[in-house]
Order: C-alpha cells, then structure tokens, then sequence
C-alpha cells in the first residue's frame, strides 16, 4: 500500500497531531469518525504495520471490545417495573468497578491449558486473572439491555482484559523504557525480537480472556432475564487489538485502537450513549471500506474528558470530594433517563450522553463502507458508579 492517512469525519487539531506523530512509523493509517486524543495513539486510530506493532496502538485495555446477543424474547412481555428490577438483579450480580473480584468463579479451559500463562509478563498473573474473570471494571464500560425493531430483547456488553492486559501493557512500556502520557511517542516494538513476540503472546492471551469474560456475562444475564443462556443471534468483536491481516496483497501487524474491524460482511456491535440507541452493522464491499483497511467507529466518540463533564475531585470513595465544577448536571441526566423510561444503575456525570458525540452523525461518515442492520433501543444501563477511578485511560 502506498503510504497515507484516511481521515473519516471531523477531526481536532491535537487528535491529528497525534495521528500524525503515529504515521512517522506506520505504513498506512486511519482515523474513524469516534476519533479523539487518545495516551500515545488516538481513540479511533487504524495503523497498518510491517512486521512492528504499536503496544501504545492496543492500549492498557487489551481486548477492550462489544458483544451482543439477541434473546428469543419479546421486551414487551415484560412491564416497566419488571425490567426494572431485572436491572437491580443485573447490577447485583455483576461486578463492576476496579479491582473487583467475581463472586461467582468462571470455569474457562485457557486458565489450565495455555502456554503463553509462561510468559514474562503474565508471571504471578493466573489467579488475579482467574479471580478477575467476568468483571466489567469502570469508565465506559457497561452493561446494557435493549430492544430491537422488531421488539426482540437483545444484551450488549462492553469491556476488555481487566487488571490482566493492564498490567502486561505496563511490563511492556516499562521493558521498552516508554512513556506513559497522553503527548507520549508511540510505543513500537519489533515482531521479530524476542520482546516482540512475548508481547504477541500476552496479548493473544488477553483477547481469549476478554471474549472469555464477555461471553460469561451475557450467559449470566441472559439467565436472569430469561431463566436459560440461550439466544439467536451472537455480533462480538475486540476493538483494542492487533490482527495480522492481508493489504494489497501484502501482510500487515493492523492495530486498532477503540476502532472495530469491518470486513466485508462482517459484523459489529457499536455502542452508543445510555440514552441513544446502539447498532449492529455490517460491512461493505467497497472502495472506501477498502480504504478505511475495513475498520469502522466503537462508540459514538467523546467531546468532553471525564473532568470537564464532572469537574474535579479530590479522594476516591466516601473521601471524594468536588473541587471544581463540571459541566454536566448529573442529577438533570438522571432525570433525562427517567423520562426515557431508561432504567439506570451506577454511572455518573462523566459518561452522560453530552460527554458524547451523536453516534448517527458519526455513523454517517462511514455510510459507504457499512450497513446498519438492527437499531438498539436501550432499556437497561448498569455501568460502575461514579467514584470509581478508570485505569484505563480511553
């Protein structure tokens, strides 16, 4: 491939500054519509690599990705106040926030069986990972209910890798002497050194556990909501990740960072705000999907940073206190929830819908390289609460 930058939709100055320090290293790149300034890599940004990857490019999050699954269940079967507590049980049985560990332990072949639990950075991990299996942590991650078109039930979760690929992320940037900072230099490391290939290795590791976990939580859910952990439908896809794909006939490390692979018939969950309906999309056979290296948006994408949304804080837990105001009123969300008739539980001003940017909007950008097949109506919202510190840094 020649080698360029596709930009798709509206981009800040600063966002394209650090798309651009990633292009000084890659051989073709891509920003989706979500994009925004990401640690080292922008949120939305696609790099195509040979025979390198950008450990900045996968992010602390390895994994981080969408699932959703659709019941064979009709959301009008069930009354407002029902889904309601269905919520209060979801959120009850689900662990959410930093560190949390799953009260209920998931059994999960690759915890016994395999080799890359010997590699350098996973060293010491087993249980913490084990323990961690099936929690969804903080920030943006979430897990949802909703209705289709059609009215069918469907789950759509959203996590990643948990302490495990933070912690092998932060092994690697140390190993590599990289910065950990927003304005920081890409951290690029050779596929054919040694170092490269136990980062491969621990990552690979990563994504089987976070389809593992995400997998989990829709079985569970699905059992409270509907007694079984049966459905009809399955859409899951990692979103921080590097694939070794074909281009032009030539082989490529492809790193996404908060992007969702794309092939040509290929489907995808994108999430959008609590309040906004969600989709599932598929992708196109065209020259822009070709040109986009077949990636689409993960999310709506964000216009205001956690501290501008809820302001600044000082502590954590029952010693937080406000400092300075944000500029999202939390209880009026609340409220905008309500009248909604959205049921939601935890969450705060930093991932109100105004800390987004409207995911049709952003969507249009990409109508020529993806389908939207099913519109998601969100009934249920369980997200962790307010006072919990996102490590993640997306």
């Amino acid at each position: 491939m020649e080698k360029r930058l596709k930009v798709n939709g509206e981009v800040e100055e600063k966002t394209l500054d650090q798309m651009k320090k990633v292009m000084e290293q890659a051989d073709y790149g891509v920003l989706c519509a979500d994009n925004h300034l990401g640690y080292g890599h922008p949120i939305g940004g696609v790099a195509a690599y040979k025979d390198r990857i950008s450990i900045s490019g996968v992010g602390f999050d390895i994994a981080c990705g969408n699932m959703a699954v659709k019941l064979p269940l009709k959301a009008s079967e069930m009354s407002h106040d029902r889904w309601k507590e269905l919520g209060r049980e979801i959120n009850r049985t689900i662990s959410f926030g930093v560190g949390r560990v799953n009260e209920m332990p998931v059994e999960a072949e690759f915890l016994d069986t395999d080799a890359n639990w010997e590699n350098e950075a996973l060293a010491g991990l087993k249980d913490l990972a084990a323990a961690q299996l099936g929690t969804v942590g903080s920030g943006n991650h979430y897990v949802d209910v909703f209705r289709d078109e059609d009215d069918f039930v469907w789950i759509g979760v959203h996590f990643g890798s948990r302490g495990l690929g933070h912690k092998a992320t932060t092994h690697f940037l140390k190993k590599l002497g990289a910065k950990d900072a927003m304005d920081a230099d890409p951290c690029i490391v050779d596929m054919n050194s040694d170092v490269g290939q136990a980062y491969y290795e621990a990552m690979t590791l990563g994504g089987k556990y976070a389809y593992a976990g995400r997998d989990w939580v829709c079985k569970t859910v699905s059992k409270i909501i509907q007694g079984g952990d049966h459905w009809i439908d399955e859409v899951h896809n990692h979103h921080n990740f590097a694939w070794i794909e074909e281009h032009d006939g030539d082989k490529y490390f492809v790193v996404r960072k908060g992007s969702t692979p794309a092939f040509p018939d290929q489907r995808s969950f994108i999430g959008s705000t609590m309040a906004d309906q969600s989709v599932i999309v598929r992708g196109l056979d065209t020259p822009s999907a070709k040109e986009n290296l077949y990636s689409t948006v993960h999310g709506a994408g964000r216009v205001l940073s956690r501290t501008q949304a809820a302001g600044k804080f000082k502590g954590w837990g029952r010693n937080r206190v406000r400092v300075a105001p944000g500029l999202i009123d939390e209880d009026a969300m609340r409220e905008e929830m309500k009248a909604n008739r959205i049921h939601l539980f935890g969450s705060g001003a930093d991932e109100a819908p105004g800390c987004y940017k409207k995911l049709d909007e952003v969507l249009a950008f990409h109508s020529d390289s993806i389908a939207v097949e099913h519109r998601l109506t969100p009934i249920i919202v369980c997200m962790a609460g307010s006072d919990t510190r996102d490590p993640y840094k997306d």
